[in-house]
């Protein structure tokens, strides 16, 4: 976490948090979702309106990526000085680029060691890792494919729908909001 925002934590303890308003995809990128674009649904759900404005500006982006965490009860947020931004997750918390040697990064850059791979019944490929649980990126499922085949990765299956309970992760943070 940045030093400026530890610092506004400690002299604004009691900032609300906020829910709705920022959103990760499954391909890593960040949403903007305003009061109108969180009427039209939830950011997984069906209509592509509903996940707002992709962020662009390289240095907002790295400030989310530096802040991003997760509370204890695997809501992730980004720390946005005293205020908590609470994510909506169209997948997982962290989404997973592999390089030709294999090694795997998350799309906040950070290095990630993995434990187990896991497979939905889509085919689609998760990676548990030291820091958390995530998707593949879909430009990286022929890396994944080649540990599989290569016997780095043994897949394990687990439907889609038990994921974020077997990995403690809440895809969205503002159907959980209580006081």
């Amino acid at each position: 976490m940045d030093d400026i925002v530890k610092q506004a934590l400690a002299k604004w303890p009691n900032v609300p948090h906020c829910y709705g308003w920022l959103g990760l995809d499954a391909r890593g990128n960040w949403y903007m979702r305003d009061d109108r674009v969180q009427a039209l649904g939830p950011f997984a759900g069906p209509n592509p309106q509903s996940k707002g404005s992709m962020l662009r500006h390289e240095k907002l982006i790295d400030f989310i990526h530096r802040n991003y965490d997760a509370d204890d009860r695997g809501q992730w947020f980004f720390q946005n000085g005293p205020q908590r931004v609470y994510v909506e997750l169209q997948a997982t918390p962290w989404i997973w680029r592999i390089a030709e040697d294999f090694s795997v990064r998350s799309h906040t850059g950070r290095e990630a060691r993995i434990q187990r791979c896991i497979v939905d019944e889509v085919g689609r490929v998760y990676l548990e890792a030291e820091i958390g649980f995530g998707l593949v990126h879909t430009q990286d499922m022929l890396g994944a494919a080649d540990a599989i085949e290569a016997g780095l990765w043994v897949p394990l299956q687990c439907p889609v729908a038990e994921l974020a309970t077997r990995f403690g992760y809440v895809r969205s943070p503002a159907t959980m909001i209580r006081p």
